[in-house]
């Protein structure tokens, strides 16, 4: 039953090794957990009636984490895909990827592909996975795109439209809800032209303990909230 008024909803998935440390366990354990939790919420935030969901799965920054941790961060689009990817095709979830790809190991690449390719006519929520993903990163490749545009002739007057285009989002509509787990409040360089006007939740729960409990619980308070997009109130003197 879908009851959620709001179309994309952005999540930066934090707090995979801290979970694992409190409870003795290797960072490793913490990322494989939050991989379970990744098809828990897509497939529940489906079921809601979000239209798109975005996860914050690897950022450019990360590639400075241990080289032995990043090859394991690697390796989990097989164990993803090869576990869940029959349950994304049953609910009609269409994979795709946002970020700079030609940096990720090829194998996670070809397995990201692959998926991408098998679940493209899917009509359900678009899951998208920003991977080797920074905002910054983001905007100057726009920026680059726009500049060699003009530079083959086109005419020299952007607008948010056209940028809009330029963009690894380009087919989709801005972030109505960011949430991040874990209790830090930052936006760590995601999205950062897709949240201009996005309603910001912070949770102190941990990724892989963010359970469908916890989604409802960021989706009521963002219903609770009222989005004026820089206007006022209709009663309003502020």
């Amino acid at each position: 039953m879908t009851d959620v008024a709001l179309k994309h909803v952005a999540i930066i998935m934090d707090g995979n090794g801290r979970w694992a440390n409190a409870r003795g366990k290797l960072r490793y354990e913490g990322h494989y957990v939050g991989v379970q939790r990744v098809r828990d919420i897509a497939i529940h935030a489906s079921a809601k009636g979000v239209k798109y969901l975005t996860l914050y799965a690897f950022s450019t920054e990360n590639w400075k984490r241990p080289q032995d941790e990043v090859d394991y961060i690697m390796s989990l689009p097989k164990i993803f895909f090869s576990s869940y990817l029959k349950e994304l095709m049953e609910n009609d979830i269409k994979v795709v990827m946002l970020g700079e790809t030609e940096r990720i190991p090829k194998v996670a690449r070809e397995i990201f592909i692959d998926a991408i390719d098998k679940t493209k006519e899917n009509k359900g929520m678009v899951l998208a996975f920003a991977v080797n993903y920074g905002a910054r990163d983001e905007i100057m490749h726009a920026c680059k795109c726009y500049a060699e545009m003009v530079k083959n002739g086109a005419e020299n007057d952007i607008d948010e439209d056209l940028f809009n285009g330029l963009l690894y989002t380009k087919n989709m509509p801005d972030v109505d809800l960011l949430i991040r787990t874990s209790g830090e409040k930052r936006i760590s360089n995601f999205l950062l032209w897709q949240i201009a006007y996005s309603e910001l939740v912070f949770t102190d729960t941990l990724w892989p303990d963010f359970t469908k409990e916890e989604f409802d619980k960021c989706i009521e308070e963002y219903k609770g909230r009222h989005r004026r997009f820089g206007g006022l109130d209709e009663n309003s003197s502020n």
